[in-house]
């Protein structure tokens, strides 16, 4: 029997929730609040298995709350329930500590699959959630890349490395010697973070 406990200042949301979860094979609601205060001192109590917490509730919002309760209980499963789809809220929620992030959108099935899944270790999130986090990773490896600031020769010998040239080719090529291009790679891989040409490469053409 997996428990859970809602927080959710949306009483018909907040109850609607808890009838379904009431109502399904192996789960049951032990307890719900109507905000964060309320909440915070009585959960740990409550030992719920998973935590279902909305974000923007009237005074301490959902976020405080769980950064508050993993700081006493580390080991509580809290998952965000929340009609936000912004990138900066989805990194405080899961900087706090939260183990999931759904929409409040999400079918009934979805957050018991939720449950389910943070339950097993997992980390839960609208499909929505999920491609903002990849995104945000992407934007920031490629930011990282540029950051780096290569040289224009050290451009220009990682794409003759992407083109599959080698390194005698690219010394050719450039008019440069073959230990000078080995000088120039190192320098590649120090600012990319990297330790061959394959992940050189691949962090180009990414």
């Amino acid at each position: 029997m997996i428990s859970v406990s809602i927080v959710d200042d949306e009483k018909e949301l907040r109850e609607s929730i808890a009838t379904f979860v009431n109502g399904s094979p192996g789960f049951r609601c032990v307890s719900s609040y109507s905000n964060a205060e309320s909440a915070l001192p009585a959960l740990p109590a409550d030992q719920p298995d998973v935590v279902l917490m909305d974000i923007n509730m009237a005074g301490m919002t959902g976020i405080e709350c769980v950064e508050k309760l993993k700081a006493t209980n580390p080991g509580m499963q809290i998952v965000m329930l929340t009609v936000y789809e912004d990138t900066d809220q989805i990194f405080k929620a899961l900087s706090a500590g939260a183990s999931g992030y759904l929409l409040k959108r999400a079918d009934p099935s979805s957050i018991l699959l939720a449950i389910q899944e943070v339950r097993q270790g997992g980390a839960p999130m609208s499909s929505q959630i999920a491609r903002r986090v990849v995104q945000s990773f992407l934007e920031t490896t490629i930011g990282t890349i540029k950051e780096q600031k290569l040289s224009q020769r050290e451009e220009e010998i990682l794409q003759q490395l992407a083109k599959g040239y080698s390194t005698k080719e690219i010394a050719d090529r450039s008019s440069i010697s073959v230990n000078t291009v080995r000088t120039h790679l190192q320098h590649i891989y120090e600012k990319l973070h990297v330790r061959s040409r394959t992940e050189a490469i691949l962090k180009f053409l990414h």
